[in-house]
């Protein structure tokens, strides 16, 4: 992930719019234990074209990499070391708690500009090297794959190649020479990724993107292969233009793969998800089949061009772009949605997939995962499908009477096998009904459950599945939020709200005429956690100064409140040079 990652989703979701011997070779050089579940080797699809199949043995270690995790945000940072963006320093204990969790292979991003000379020689410190290197040694000791690469260099000094071509080549060169030198006579199971996420500022278009991004991969090529040592057959990964699965971006890529004509080449791509359910806006609040269809095609795409050509492919990052600011911008439902539908498409697509973790999601000292439900999915997903539902949450409004409510259940080929609230399974028929997809949960068991109806989560239901993860529902008391009018700044504003209970998901900004207001103004939905926020401790709905640096002076926008219950609020704000003053009429 770059600095970019945000508008560089933009830009993509809106062209997208727009437009054995094998496995013994292999035991016997470390990089595959015999016998192991993955030493099935594929071969080249039938009737496949192309450049030819990558060889077994390539093909064979990138099924034995699944699955994959990015230690994100640590030697890829861009200050004086790798503790300047908020990580701890990489500790061996840190990998060895990541190999644990089931991991088999291991990113390792690395940013190189701040810790190289001057030309001619763009010698890299040799401090910092033997650092990457004693992390890479401890990744290897633990039984790893590990890749490492050219990470932030991509948008920090490289992406100004359409006005110094010769220049960044050079600085380009010497990195991978030196790189290659150091790691040569590393073991097999070390591969190298020619530059993260490439990109190019003010070139002339898609033509000169794909011829620099060629010669980058070209030169790479050469170098690492002349090195000698392991290097001489060492995988090498090449990625597409932003790491996009576009279709011009993955052709481009092809014909680099057909030019080489390399047996030990490997494909790679990033996915962050369908951009307005990825970073919540444009209404896109659920994993839905639009959603969906996003992750189908990208990963259609690279299939067909690759994998079913006997090229493998590492999904080299994954995530959603809304965890930039935190895991909560996306709701739980429809983040464990999505989590649980890419792993089961990479599987079945055979896409190798390596998790993008700058430090949210396993802890980098406590080793352990913020969100164990998250984690759960995503392991789960490594091997079979699990059972979800058309939502986690269960609204049951406190003034009015309890009655029954229903979800539709998302089998994904498993079976349903019960209800249980803790360790007591509850009594299909009395408690709950379930009729072909249909959930019903009974008045008689929400009642019970409900106690005395605080607001807030009452109690949690597991839905369970013949296979996979149990699905959670939570069951929530709540009565219609309570907005009240309030004076600020553009700087400093926020509306009071006693929430009941409920939940916000996202919100509509339009002007009295029906235009849209805010940020974004080719939709009315804002971003969320980017354009407002609610905050629950301090019943409290902040508006961002982003929002209001692009709202018109003067000009009442009404603001409209959906909530995951169901509920719509509408309130009123006016931005008048730099105060703003909301009301509920």
């Amino acid at each position: 992930m770059t600095g970019s990652s945000r508008s560089t989703g933009l830009r993509h979701w809106w062209a997208g719019l727009l437009a054995g011997c094998a496995v013994a070779l292999l035991a016997g050089l470390g990089v595959l234990a015999p016998g192991s579940a993955n030493a099935t080797p594929r071969g080249p699809a039938s009737g496949s074209t192309g450049s030819g199949p990558a060889s077994d043995e390539a093909m064979a270690a990138i099924e034995a990499m699944q699955p994959g995790w990015n230690l994100g945000n640590s030697l890829d940072a861009t200050g004086e070391d790798e503790t300047s963006w908020g990580n701890p320093r990489v500790t061996q204990e840190l990998l060895d708690n990541v190999r644990a969790q089931g991991f088999n292979s291991i990113r390792i991003p690395v940013t190189w500009g701040h810790h190289q000379g001057a030309a001619p020689d763009y010698a890299l410190e040799q401090a910092y090297l033997d650092r990457v290197r004693e992390v890479v040694d401890w990744a290897l000791d633990d039984g790893f794959y590990v890749l490492i690469n050219i990470h932030h260099d991509s948008w920090e000094w490289m992406a100004d190649m359409p006005a110094d071509r010769s220049g960044v080549l050079a600085r380009y060169n010497a990195i991978w020479t030196q790189l290659a030198d150091t790691f040569r006579d590393s073991s097999a199971k070390l591969l190298f990724e020619s530059v993260n996420e490439p990109q190019f500022t003010n070139s002339s278009g898609d033509a000169q993107n794909a011829e620099l991004l060629d010669e980058l991969n070209t030169s790479f090529h050469e170098i690492v292969r002349a090195s000698g040592g392991n290097n001489a057959n060492r995988l090498l990964v090449l990625p597409t233009l932003h790491t996009s699965a576009d279709q011009a971006r993955v052709d481009e890529l092809a014909a680099t793969f057909a030019a080489l004509d390399d047996p030990n080449l490997v494909a790679t791509f990033h996915y962050y998800g369908y951009w307005p359910f990825s970073v919540n806006v444009a209404g896109g609040t659920h994993f839905d089949a639009t959603a969906q269809q996003d992750l189908t095609d990208a990963f259609d795409r690279v299939h067909t061009a690759f994998v079913a050509q006997g090229i493998p492919v590492i999904l080299g990052e994954y995530g959603l772009l809304g965890f930039d600011r935190h895991t909560g911008t996306v709701q739980q439902g429809e983040k464990l949605k999505f989590f649980e539908f890419l792993g089961h498409y990479a599987r079945a697509k055979n896409i190798t997939t390596m998790l993008w973790d700058n430090g949210q999601h396993f802890q980098r000292t406590g080793f352990a995962w913020n969100d164990p439900e998250l984690f759960a999915q995503i392991e789960s997903s490594w091997t079979t499908r699990s059972g979800t539902a058309s939502s986690d949450q269960v609204f049951s409004e406190r003034a009015a009477d309890i009655a029954d409510r229903t979800l539709t259940l998302h089998l994904n080929g498993t079976e349903f096998t019960g209800l249980h609230h803790g360790g007591t399974e509850l009594t299909r028929g009395t408690d709950y009904t379930v009729e072909g997809d249909r959930l019903t949960l009974t008045a008689s068991l929400l009642t019970r459950l409900s106690g005395d109806r605080e607001y807030g989560t009452n109690a949690e239901l597991s839905a369970r599945f013949s296979a996979g993860v149990p699905w959670r529902i939570s069951l929530v008391t709540y009565d219609k939020p309570v907005l009240e009018d309030a004076t600020g700044t553009t700087d400093s504003f926020a509306v009071p709200t006693d929430f009941r209970g409920d939940q916000l998901a996202t919100m509509e900004a339009k002007y009295d005429d029906g235009s849209n207001a805010g940020p974004h103004n080719w939709t009315p939905y804002k971003e969320f956690d980017a354009a407002f926020a609610p905050d629950y401790e301090a019943k409290a709905t902040t508006l961002t100064p982003d929002f209001f640096a692009e709202v018109n002076d003067g000009a009442r926008v009404t603001l409209t409140f959906h909530y995951w219950s169901g509920t719509k609020l509408t309130y009123y704000v006016t931005k008048s040079g730099t105060t703003v003053t909301g009301t509920t009429a």
